[in-house]
């Protein structure tokens, strides 16, 4: 009579082997994670650039507001998105020449909450991203 099934020494050594595996896969997986949250935030911080771009073009001025989630005059929305749907922006120089700071952060309550994204642009000079929290 021959039986079938696994002996104890084989389960034991499928669950070692899961075992390495997750604790080797789990942060990796974390920080991917991380990294697609901080493409939304760069993503809505593009889009602030470009409306900044076409109000300077027509007014000389950059637009400036505080903790908002839609700006009307620059028509940047932030409602839809799923981690970072508020948005800082303020007047700054680069360069001698004017300049904004842009500032997202991830929304509290969600596992973006530790994320920064600020982005540094005008009208001479090439934009300056920063970010923290993303690793």
């Amino acid at each position: 009579m021959k039986r079938k099934g696994f002996t104890l020494v084989e389960l034991v050594i499928v669950i070692v082997i899961v075992g390495i595996l997750s604790i080797v896969a789990v942060p990796i997986y974390r920080g991917y994670t991380r990294k697609a949250m901080g493409t939304e935030a760069k993503s809505l911080l593009g889009s602030i650039q470009t409306a900044e771009k076409v109000y300077y073009a027509e007014m000389s001025e950059y637009l400036v507001g505080p903790n908002i989630s839609f700006e009307k005059t620059l028509d940047v929305d932030a409602r839809a998105n799923k981690y970072f749907t508020q948005y800082t922006i303020t007047t700054a120089q680069m360069n001698g020449s004017p300049a904004f700071i842009a500032t997202v952060s991830g929304t509290p309550g969600t596992p973006a909450a530790g994320i920064t994204m600020k982005l540094t642009a005008g009208v001479d000079g090439k934009p300056v991203w920063e970010d923290s929290g993303l690793n």
